[in-house]
């Protein structure tokens, strides 16, 4: 009896020390429960998050965009032009498409003129990293200042031997890094397929390439490779650019071309400041002194060999005239010289302009004077002395 009082008082003594340490494991693991199922429901709505936000990411965010034109001439050189104190035409419609579906870029433009409607740029694109993005389709070719080599309408007069603004099919690999910029591209050929592309005219293209020798065989444009490397200082780009590639005929091929330069690109607050020197050869197995070239449904020659240099000078102002918004004043100097063939006379033009911003309006005024210059009353195979004068005026809206 003795023993049994003491055992069951021992025991008094001992439960409400167990059953406190029993409770407060129990609270303890109630709230280690609580907080992995808080823990557990952040997880759930992170996942649910990321995987709405690549859905989102993986679908289509396309942009439709464009532009329609109109054009004013006054041409010295042509007397119905001037009896009619100039023309005012339809320029050009188009379309633009930009944007991304997931990782890809897009971007593509259409064109349609009176004379004829063409493919100005179709690509898809992709970034590798921070630095590297490639390009493959229907896309500008790396070469001297970019994206224009001019400020006025008319381009350079590099533009017309298919030097600046330039877009072929292949592929391109664009490296940006700090002040560096490297592009390297590879291109298959034009962007109407080549020697054997499936077109009506070849001479239906907005850019300028060789569609044959002079008064001879058709050629195009084959496995053609470019470097382009510039270098940025705080407000000044230098670089230069090297091209190579095959001219292919219809049953072998004809020669190479090639063609380099050097250039610089400089905006210095309002001052905006371009030079470029080019050298291009078209080296034909048949010795020609001039090939073909077409765009915008006409056909030129140009000299198989010639040197161009090109200066350009801008001034741009914000204004408050209205709907004016900005004022961009320029002079763009063009020559090319030390042309293939017997030519005593080089190819010059000077474009003395002003661009006009206003919303969505967008309009260049040019007075060009110029000899030996294409739709300036004069062709770059010429070997005239006479200057030609053309007021031009192009007014278009962008959407």
């Amino acid at each position: 009896m003795k023993y049994s009082i003491t055992l069951s008082s021992l025991l008094f003594a001992i439960s409400p020390a167990v059953f406190a340490d029993t409770h407060d494991a129990t609270n303890q693991r109630i709230t280690q429960l609580e907080q992995q199922l808080i823990e557990l429901k952040t997880q759930v709505k992170t996942q649910v998050k990321t995987q709405e936000e690549t859905e989102k990411a993986a679908e289509p965010n396309i942009k439709i965009g464009g532009a329609v034109r109109f054009q004013y001439s006054y041409e010295d050189y042509n007397e119905e032009n001037r009896d009619r104190v100039g023309d005012l035409d339809f320029d050009v419609f188009r379309l633009d498409v930009n944007g991304s579906i997931g990782d890809v870029s897009v971007s593509a433009q259409y064109r349609w003129y009176q004379y004829m409607d063409v493919i100005h740029h179709a690509y898809v694109g992709y970034k590798f990293d921070e630095e590297w993005q490639g390009q493959l389709g229907i896309t500008q070719v790396p070469f001297g200042v970019l994206d224009y080599n001019s400020n006025s309408f008319f381009f350079s007069s590099g533009y017309y031997v298919g030097l600046e603004d330039d877009f072929d099919a292949g592929i391109s690999f664009i490296r940006k890094s700090g002040n560096h910029d490297l592009r390297l591209a590879f291109f298959k050929n034009d962007e109407q397929g080549g020697i054997d592309g499936y077109v009506g005219d070849r001479t239906d293209r907005y850019s300028y390439d060789v569609i044959g020798i002079t008064d001879g065989e058709e050629m195009a444009e084959s496995n053609t490779f470019n470097a382009r490397y510039a270098y940025n200082f705080s407000n000044t780009e230098v670089g230069i650019s090297l091209q190579h590639g095959d001219l292919a005929g219809k049953n072998d091929s004809l020669g190479s071309h090639s063609a380099y330069a050097v250039h610089v690109k400089s905006q210095i607050e309002n001052i905006g400041v371009m030079f470029q020197f080019s050298d291009y050869e078209y080296d034909l197995d048949d010795g020609s002194e001039t090939v073909s070239v077409g765009a915008y449904s006409f056909s030129d020659n140009i000299p198989a060999e010639a040197k161009l240099y090109n200066l350009n000078l801008s001034y741009s102002m914000d204004v408050d005239m209205g709907p004016v918004t900005n004022l961009k004043f320029y002079n763009d100097f063009n020559l090319m010289t030390d042309k293939s063939g017997d030519y005593d006379n080089d190819t010059v033009m000077n474009v003395v302009g002003v661009a006009v911003s206003a919303g969505g309006i967008y309009s260049y005024i040019d007075l060009i004077t110029a000899k030996n210059q294409p739709f300036i009353g004069g062709s770059m195979a010429n070997d005239n002395d006479d200057w030609n004068t053309r007021l031009n005026i192009n007014v278009g809206y962008y959407f």
